[in-house]
């Protein structure tokens, strides 16, 4: 019997373990969703890009200017960015194969490596996800409080949560409507600051008196000395900085695998997203923070200022200190009203996540199975009030005794944010190891280079940046900021130890047993019936290379 024979009879020896039962639409033992593939090509391309695009560039990146310098600030992004791109690439080979409709990270994680891990990793998505849209929903009531402050800020949160819920109560295609124009705005306003960053560089503000150049590279000098002098205090401000980016980039890489399940020709265009999202994210965060280094000094007292008090809007946001200061007026309002557009944009795209992470748990048997139903247009309309429900922890920001509460919830979610791309990690491999097993490679449409080495490469790195995350605290002990930096490990593996106690499952799937399978014909069946995508002309082949 020759190789090939051989490892066809041990995939239809699997099949006939994990068939698909067509009659309640299972799929290796999970419910599949009734969601509705309503997502176009143009739609998912911008929907991840927009999630990552929030506070952190125009506003976060001040913070981090400020603590570490701009030397420390481009580095910081420029070690993330790989980073991202090696998650990205094991997400993007595992949703590209395996997209069936609802599919989740979580259930991948069940799949693959352990029921315990899935479901653990399920909740903490669910959570961050839900607190995430009340955290961008402050953030947007705060920045309309730069115009004016005569109205409560529990108006402008109620009017934000009323619109963000409302479109996704709506069918798929309006939610990823909407994002797609949120997050353009965000690129066209991000383009625009990049060129007028270029014409401050070579000193064409209206204030300017010769060229700027790399001025605040020199004065007051490329790097800030954090928490201690000399090299250790550069490099402190290096290793901030690295934490500080992560956290603009957090839970951004999930959004794609989220939008898999109702997306059009998924295969096609969720290798298209995955590939062209990791370059266009290099392009603006690498850029931007070059930008900012350039025009606005580490030391400027404004920024000083806005970073201490904790301001969100405009007056914290870099660019619009650095152009004010060139002399350039009137631009402060359109940045804030981008700003604004900005955190409405990702807590809709947050809102949107935690409802299909809730509905992954309920299809794998891990939650209510009333949270995975969903209604005619395809919406699982009770994750969606699940998840407003939590998101509504937003107007604990309305009293200030109150918002130092949200803050320590937020921080929770941050830290799970990392916890998930080393699950993602494990995932792949686990994943990756069925498929040599099986020999099911020629059936992979997306393959990415530098594997398995860079996922092995993001594992350690985040570990070790999960470990240190709070490592500032230790130069000057403070109990609450290290209960806050360090509290989401032991919720994390009290959900894992507590279910597999309960559940008592085994430690891992063999990888024998690990179902690459099932629901793989269905989605090739699928797949072959979208037709090929072929340019009329030279402005359509320019269209389709950008969506």
């Amino acid at each position: 019997m020759s190789a090939s024979d051989s490892s066809a009879k041990d995939v239809e020896k699997q099949q006939q373990v994990f068939e698909l039962d067509s009659s309640t639409s299972r799929i290796g033992g999970f419910q599949e969703a009734g969601v509705k593939r309503g997502l176009k090509s143009r739609h998912v391309q911008l929907i991840a890009l927009g999630g990552c695009i929030g506070t952190g560039l125009f506003v976060g990146s001040g913070s981090a200017l400020a603590t570490c310098g701009p030397a420390a600030l481009l580095t910081g992004y420029l070690i993330l960015a790989f980073v991202i791109y090696a998650v990205m690439n094991a997400l993007g080979e595992m949703t590209c194969f395996m997209c069936i409709k609802g599919t989740s990270v979580s259930q991948f994680v069940t799949r693959y490596v352990d029921e315990s891990l899935g479901f653990a990793t399920g909740y903490c998505y669910v959570y961050s996800f839900a607190i995430l849209v009340g955290t961008e929903v402050t953030a947007a009531a705060i920045v309309i409080e730069y115009w004016t402050q005569k109205v409560n800020v529990a108006v402008w949160i109620t009017i934000l949560l009323v619109v963000i819920i409302g479109l996704n109560f709506c069918a798929v295609q309006y939610y990823g409507e909407t994002e797609f124009w949120f997050a353009s705005l965000k690129i066209i306003c991000i383009i625009g600051l990049l060129f007028c960053g270029v014409v401050i560089f070579f000193g064409g503000g209206p204030a300017q008196d010769g060229i700027l150049g790399f001025h605040y590279w020199n004065h007051p000098g490329a790097f800030v000395e954090h928490l201690t002098t000399g090299e250790t205090g550069k490099f402190c401000a290096v290793w901030t900085s690295i934490i500080k980016s992560g956290f603009a980039f957090i839970l951004g890489p999930e959004l794609i695998t989220t939008a898999a399940g109702e997306t059009e020709s998924p295969r096609r265009n969720l290798a298209k997203a995955t590939k062209r999202f990791v370059y266009r994210i290099i392009f603006f965060y690498v850029c931007g923070s070059i930008v900012i280094g350039v025009i606005v000094a580490s030391d400027n007292d404004r920024l000083m200022s806005a970073v201490s008090e904790g301001a969100s809007g405009a007056a914290a946001s870099p660019f619009v200190i650095g152009i004010q200061n060139a002399g350039i007026k009137v631009l402060n309002h359109i940045i804030n009203a981008v700003i604004l557009s900005s955190a409405w944009s990702s807590g809709n795209s947050y809102l949107y996540a935690a409802s299909r992470s809730l509905m992954g748990l309920a299809n794998t048997g891990y939650a209510p199975k009333i949270f995975g139903k969903c209604n005619k247009q395809g919406v699982p309309y009770y994750s969606v009030g699940a998840g407003a429900l939590i998101a509504c922890l937003a107007y604990l920001n309305v009293s200030s005794s109150s918002s130092d509460v949200f803050t320590w919830l937020s921080n929770i979610c941050t830290i799970s944010g990392f916890i998930g791309w080393i699950v993602i990690g494990i995932t792949y491999l686990r994943w990756r190891a069925a498929m040599d097993y099986n020999n099911l490679w020629d059936r992979c449409t997306f393959i990415t280079p530098f594997q398995p080495y860079s996922t092995y490469f993001f594992i350690i790195f985040i570990s070790i940046v999960t470990i240190t995350n709070g490592y500032a605290v230790f130069f000057d002990f403070n109990g609450p900021d290290f209960v806050a930096a360090y509290i989401t490990l032991p919720i994390f593996f009290a959900l894992y130890f507590g279910h597999k106690i309960y559940a008592k499952t085994r430690w891992y799937i063999p990888v024998e047993e690990i179902d690459v399978i099932s629901g793989l014909d269905k989605i090739e069946e699928e797949a072959a019936t979208y037709p090929k995508i072929v340019p009329k002309n030279f402005l359509q082949k320019i269209w389709f290379w950008i969506v």
